[in-house]
Parts: C-alpha cells; structure tokens; sequence
C-alpha cells in the first residue's frame, strides 16, 4: 500500500505549528492563574502542558509575540451562539492552515495515514482537559464502545461521517496516546471532518460523563441525578450533558482555548482562558494571550450599531457589506477599524426551490429542470451586483469559485445569463401560458403562479435582492412574494415541506480542490434547502425523510459514494466534474451573486489579526481557522492605510 506516514509529512507536515520540546522561559505564568499557582489550586505552567506542546511559530506567520490578559468583547444574538466559541477557539485533531489550506496535527501530535483507509492518531503525552485530568484514548474508547454504539445514547449507530459504504471503522486502542481508525475502503473525508467548523467528534471526556452512564455509575446517585434533572432517563441525561459543540455546559471539561463559565440563560456570557491548553508560543508563553472573552446579547438588528459605537473588540457575525459604510465612517471617530474579507461560498445568496414541497402540484413544477432554468434566466444578476454591491460581487451559479482548481466557466455561467425571452419560452414549453389578467401564469388547476420566498428574516439585504428579482419575474409570469421568519421557524417549514422557495447562503466550500468532499453537491444534509428530506434520509440511514427519488439527484449521490471510494486524485477530479456539470446543468438552487465581501471589526488594540484574510464557515471555522488564541491586547495600533483595506475590495475570487 502506498503509505503517507510521514506524519503526513506532506498533507500535515508541521510548517506552520512547529510540535518542539518546552523552552526554558515556559515559567512566565499567565497573571490570571497567578494566584492559583501561588496557593498550589494549580501546578505551574509546565506542568499544566503537555510533554511535547504546540509550539506555534509567530515569526513565520509574519505575527508579533503577544502579551498577556484583558478582556475579548463580542456581541451576539442568543444563547445559541455560545457555540461560536467552539467555531473560533479551533482546537482540532487536525486543522487547516489559513495560508496553504493544507491540514495539519493540532491536539494530535502526529497522525499516521495510509491508503485513506488507516488513520494513526498519536496524542501528547501529558495532554489534560480543561479540569486537570490527562486526555488519553481512554476518551476515544469510551465515545466509540459507550456512546455512539450504545443504542440508547445513540439510536441510529455511530455518525453518519464515520460510515463507508454502510461499514463502520474498525477502532484499535493501541496505547493510552496512539489510536487507529480503519475501513477496508477509502475514507478521504475523515479527516476534513475532524477540521470543520462543527467538527466530528472522536473523544468525550469519559471522566466526567461516567458519572451519567448505567455502565458506569452506581444505580442509585445515577437515579437521582435524572430525577433531579427531570430527564425522561440516564440516556437522555447524558446527552443533555455530552454537548461538547453546543459549550453551553459549563460543568463540561474541554480542550478548547477559552471554558464556559455561564450556564444559559443569561445577557452575557463569559469565557475564560484554558490553563491546560496545548500551545505555546517560541518564547514558552502559554497561550491563548487573551484571558477572557465575553459575549454580550443583543438583538441582531442591533448589532451593527453597538459594533459601531465600540461595544464589540472583534465583530464579523451579524454583520453584512451593507453595514460597511457606516462601519467605516463609525471607525473614523472612534478606535476601531474595519477590515473586508473575502468570502468563499458558492454564491453569497441563493434561491433553493424545495423540491420537496407538500403541495403535489407545486412539488411537480419543481422538479421539471425547465421551470428552475427558466427562474434562473430571469434573474438580472448584473443589476443586483451594481444596485446593492456597487458592482464588486462575481454575478453566476451557485458553484465554485474562480479561485478553485476545479472552477470551469462553464459552471458558473450555464442558465445564469439575464435572457427573458429564453425563461418565457421554457415555461411555455411546460404549457404554463395560461394568465390571469396581471400577466400571472396559471398552474394548471387555475392557481396564479405565486411564489413564495421565504428568509430567515436577520437582514435587509436579502429582502432588497428579492425586490429587484420581483420585477423580472413578473416579467416571465412569476409573481413573487416574500415571507420573513425566525431562523429556526425558517428552517422547521423548510424541512416540514411547507416552503415553496428559500433564500440563504450558498455553496459554503467554493474553493474546494479535488480532495475536498463533494458532498455538497448531493442530497447529504438535512440543512440542504433544495431537498431537505433526501437529506435527512441519508442522514438518518433510512429511518427519517425519504429517499431521492429523480434520476439526477440519485447520479449526484452515487457520485458522491464513488468519491468516497476513489483511490487517486485523479479519480476524484474526475467525479467532482461530472458532479458540477450536472449541478450546474439542473439549477438545484438558483446562484445570485458570489465573493461578496465580509466586514470585519478590528479594536485597535487588539492585535494579531489578519488585514486580509478567508471569512468561511467550512473550510475556515470563521476566525477560528485565523488562531484567535494569537491575538492579544497592546498598544493602538496605527490605522491600517487605506489602499490596503480596500485592496480586497479590487480584486475578485
């Protein structure tokens, strides 16, 4: 077998963080723990590290060392945003490097992969939670034998990820630090997996969650705990308590930089810095440098006003391009400035027809590739660009990006080009030309072609694209209403087929290479607006949804599975094509404008942060992929020149 156990020498070769035995000035302790050094509540810094921690290389990064302490002010809109902490504290197995987009060991010290069907996991030795207590693969033995094999824990069987072809991995113990995972057939989006932004789990602080497994706890406290909980049983206990992405449990022993310290509900929600975190800096420092982070909750109209008057140190979330203006002015008068980063969706907005809709009829039209190419053409993505974007955005499909090694012309322009007379004579074809006296087509039970888009109601910027598309397909016969909502209402009508048509972002991977999953593209996620339960389907292995049921949605899926199976990269490629040809050639969700750009709120004190940077979900994990456990307070900094803040602006992806 060809062997890439080099420590993945070439897809995880430690370039950018730098695995180095603990320098001598490690003893400069954080002054937060201070004090609980002193009165021996905790050991000094070394030993609160690991034997061998990450040594992240500042310097290479073209970053400064940093200082220690103050306070990280965020705000956000709900309690369902503590998770974001997960999202941007980043500590994975493996992670991406922002500059190579390349993988890379994090809390794993190594990892041994061969063939993409034998993944090696080595941990640090000395490795501890966020409690004290050594985070070894008695953790990853526990979530694989008493979690996601237990049928009460988890009725469905381990993760969906975790599967190939229907067979689980064979999970080996090696050592308290060395675990393996391996299938018979390739598994080559294990380890992207890992690195996401909601990453997959492979561990639990088994320690701590004993205490509410049958196997484990002693009948009795175990049952006063879920009577004291008013949990239905110890099950439902222990899922209440094993939320490691949710980071609402403050009880929870983590590995992330920052702790819970807040149980919600609350207005504000603090963070404080991990004293066992596995990084350090060249000089020994421990990090994260920051010592505390706090989320302040505030409704999401509010948020781009308190951002402005300084309320925030670092602000990306809730905010749009449209907010840049009078970000920018707000900075000239107060200590902050505001950065553009480029996006890396497939199309910042888009239009996700359901084709799982209840309504029969309605469900029907969807389904017909004509009536979707037709809703396509009638969009005039040239004017959205120059009306809302001042002509910056990257008008197309939802598909990759320019930047990708996969992008084709072809992709992004197939169906996407403002032609009228082309949509009206698609729908023609359907035999949609009866009218009422608006000019609005009939359904052929006499109901006016009336769609629906619903949104998720955060921001104007989707309303006012959905005013301009109005106009033109009224023009093709389509009147067009919008229907804003709460966001988890939003998603409940979607996935209860009640929805005719959504709008939100789209493709969130636009540069993917070859190596990077398709999944995308094929109906694997629930979440997935266009066919919500052919998604669920798959995630729930049958039991849930249903299966897809029009022959290109079936090919976009076994696709899919042939590159999970593929052995080279040459095969995958090959895949991947195939799979935009027909993404594009269908118009499964109908691409507005792409390579919008992200405002990015900067304190002028806070330092580290980079001036031109990805801001993605996955791959990116927001600022995550950006190491906010470099950043740090210090002195002003001088205002970042003009010509460099809007260097993002002049080019495209």
């Amino acid at each position: 077998m060809k062997r890439l156990a080099l420590a993945l020498a070439l897809l995880l070769a430690p370039a950018l963080l730098l695995a180095h035995v603990l320098p001598a000035a490690a003893q400069n302790e954080p002054p937060l723990l201070a004090e609980k050094v002193a009165t021996g509540a905790l050991p000094e810094t070394a030993g609160r590290l690991p034997f061998d921690p990450l040594v992240v290389d500042l310097k290479n990064q073209d970053r400064e060392l940093g200082d220690y302490g103050g306070t990280l002010n965020m705000v956000m809109a709900g309690a369902k945003d503590v998770r974001q902490m997960v999202v941007y504290g980043y500590a994975r197995l493996v992670g991406y490097d922002p500059a190579t987009m390349e993988l890379r060991p994090d809390l794993a010290k190594e990892v041994i992969v061969e063939d993409n069907r034998s993944f090696t996991f080595v941990l640090r030795e000395g490795h501890r939670w966020s409690d004290g207590t050594p985070f070894t693969t008695e953790d990853f033995r526990y979530f694989w034998e008493d979690v996601a094999n237990n049928p009460e824990i988890s009725p469905t069987g381990p993760p969906i990820e975790l599967m190939v072809d229907g067979e689980p991995p064979t999970v080996e113990i090696l050592s308290p630090t060395r675990v393996r995972y391996s299938w018979s057939q390739p598994n080559p989006d294990f380890l992207p997996q890992l690195a996401g932004a909601r990453p997959l789990y492979l561990y639990r602080p088994s320690h701590h969650l004993k205490m509410y497994h049958d196997h484990y706890a002693e009948h009795g406290p175990l049952k006063a705990k879920v009577e004291e909980a008013q949990a239905r049983n110890w099950a439902a206990l222990h899922n209440r308590e094993d939320n490691p992405y949710k980071f609402d449990n403050p009880d929870l022993p983590t590995l992330q930089p920052w702790v819970a310290r807040t149980s919600p509900p609350a207005n504000r929600y603090v963070f404080e810095r991990n004293p066992y975190y596995h990084k350090i800096d060249a000089e020994g420092r421990q990090l994260p440098y920051i010592d505390t982070v706090v989320f302040q909750i505030a409704s999401p109209g509010l948020i781009p006003a308190k951002t402005g008057a300084g309320e925030s140190d670092l602000q990306a979330r809730y905010l749009n391009f449209e907010d840049y203006t009078f970000l920018r002015q707000g900075a000239e008068r107060g200590t902050y400035e505001t950065y553009l980063w480029k996006s890396a969706k497939g199309s910042h907005l888009a239009l996700f027809p359901n084709l799982n809709i209840e309504d029969p009829l309605w469900r029907e039209v969807m389904r017909d590739a004509r009536f979707r190419r037709a809703l396509s053409l009638a969009v005039n993505r040239h004017e959205l660009n120059e009306v809302i974007y001042f002509g910056l955005a990257l008008e197309g499909n939802n598909t990759v990006l320019p930047s990708s090694r996969l992008y084709e012309p072809e992709y992004r322009r197939k169906w996407a080009e403002f032609d009228l007379k082309r949509a009206n004579a698609l729908l023609d074809e359907m035999g949609l030309t009866e009218r009422d006296d608006r000019g609005v087509r009939l359904l052929p039970d006499g109901r006016p072609m009336e769609i629906i888009v619903e949104t998720a109601g955060e921001s104007t910027e989707e309303t006012d694209l959905l005013e301009l598309i109005h106009d033109t397909w009224l023009a093709a016969g389509i009147k067009l209403y919008t229907r804003p909502s709460e966001r988890t209402v939003f998603r409940n009508r979607i996935f209860a087929g009640q929805t005719m048509m959504a709008i939100s972002f789209g493709i969130e991977n636009g540069i993917p290479s070859a190596e990077s999953s398709p999944s995308e593209f094929a109906p694997t996620a629930q979440t997935q607006y266009m066919w919500p339960r052919w998604g669920q389907y798959y995630q729930t292995k049958g039991k849930a949804g249903t299966a897809p049921d029009i022959p290109e949605a079936v090919e976009l899926m076994e696709l899919y599975d042939t590159w999970r199976r593929s052995s080279t990269t040459e095969a995958r490629r090959a895949v991947w094509h195939e799979m935009l040809e027909i993404w594009s050639d269908q118009v499964f969700s109908i691409g507005l404008i792409a390579g919008v750009l992200q405002p990015v709120v900067v304190s002028l004190k806070l330092h580290n942060v980079p001036v031109q940077a990805i801001y993605n979900w996955d791959p990116g994990a927001h600022f995550g992929m950006h190491r906010p456990d470099t950043f740090f307070f210090g002195a002003e900094r001088p205002r970042t020149p003009d010509r460099v803040l809007t260097a993002a602006a002049r080019s495209r992806q």
